[in-house]
């Protein structure tokens, strides 16, 4: 056996020994352990849960630790250590480690653990996952509308537009399902090219496959990326090309070359599993999905290209964009999911 084996199984032994956990007491701060596959800095997925964790913070006074590598061989063991801690949250903060609370949460039944990004059931968790599908659905519509735009700087007259996402995992099929669906909607003659990093913490990467897309005719670029996505962003800045930015709002990153962002409400997330636990209303066997309709996803306003191109701003594109929100949110308009990743 490997000796990192060793230590997940003895840190697991030594937990089911001795860690029970206690009940919520009012003069203790709740204590929030953060595990993420990657690192903060991400200005996406990992930096949006840590927001929802800050304002968390000065709500309710927890205590928050951020267990942080992009190494996954340290994934289980940090999941592991912190819920053999003591803490009264373990927050398992994408895909990967769900995978892992699903695998270990029998091991620690008085743990209770968040999951966001995947769904689990065991009855000491509860999980969080979105509908990205449909917000892809509109960033894919806006990408396909926009790279008819030969009117404005850096757009071509070629129907290509692109998508980069870190690494090849069912969640991120779903994105780009959606992408592919809402570019389709407007065009079928829209062409999708797609390229998968293999990882989510490696910006020359991203930015690598990003021109390359460039290079074959796709004048915007959909980042999917975490922050192997600082890369797309940067190659679109550095070509006067255009990209699309997800989880966070990144348009102001590089002013008048991101279109939009697909907001991805992670934040939210990570705040209402804290307050659950706070508020003692934490249930687990429960999986939540956060889509259109709930506010869990969605585009940005575009203000911030608006701002940039002045009078050159298509503003029938925020039109449209708008009028395809609503009849997602109704159901007039089914996004197409991906089928490999489990909603419940």
């Amino acid at each position: 056996m490997k000796r990192k084996s060793l230590v997940v199984v003895a840190l697991c032994l030594i937990a089911s020994c001795l860690f029970a956990l206690p009940a919520m007491s009012a003069d203790k701060p709740v204590k929030v352990a953060l595990v993420l596959a990657g690192f903060l800095g991400d200005k996406s997925f990992n930096d949006s849960a840590y927001q929802g964790l800050e304002r968390a913070i000065a709500d309710f006074g927890v205590e928050v630790k951020v267990m942080e590598s992009k190494n996954p061989a340290d994934w289980e063991s940090n999941l592991i250590a912190m819920a053999a801690s003591g803490y009264d949250l373990v927050l398992a903060c994408s895909t990967q480690i769900a995978e892992l609370v699903d695998k270990h949460a029998a091991d620690f039944s008085e743990v209770r653990f968040g999951v966001i990004d995947g769904a689990v059931k065991a009855p000491n968790v509860k999980s969080i996952v979105f509908a990205q599908n449909e917000g892809s659905f509109l960033a894919g519509a806006a990408a396909a509308l926009f790279t008819t735009r030969t009117e404005i700087p850096g757009v071509n007259d070629k129907k290509i537009i692109g998508w980069v996402g870190g690494m090849d995992i069912p969640v991120l099929h779903d994105f780009l399902v959606g992408y592919e669906q809402g570019a389709r909607f407007i065009d079928p003659e829209v062409k999708v090219l797609v390229s998968f990093a293999g990882t989510f913490n490696d910006p020359l990467k991203g930015k690598e496959l990003t021109l390359a897309q460039y290079d074959q005719g796709a004048d915007i670029v959909m980042n999917v990326a975490s922050n192997t996505g600082n890369g797309i962003l940067e190659a679109a800045s550095d070509t006067g090309k255009y990209a699309i930015g997800v989880d966070l709002d990144q348009d102001g990153i590089y002013p008048g070359h991101i279109l939009t962002s697909m907001l991805k409400r992670v934040d939210v997330a990570s705040y209402e599993l804290v307050k659950d636990v706070v508020k003692g209303t934490f249930g687990g066997n429960s999986v939540v999905e956060m889509g259109i309709a709930s506010g869990g996803v969605g585009l940005t306003d575009m203000s911030v290209m608006k701002e940039a191109l002045g009078e050159k701003f298509p503003q029938d594109i925020l039109d449209r964009i708008q009028e395809l929100t609503e009849k997602v949110k109704s159901g007039e308009i089914k996004v197409e999911a991906y089928a490999g990743f489990q909603r419940n």
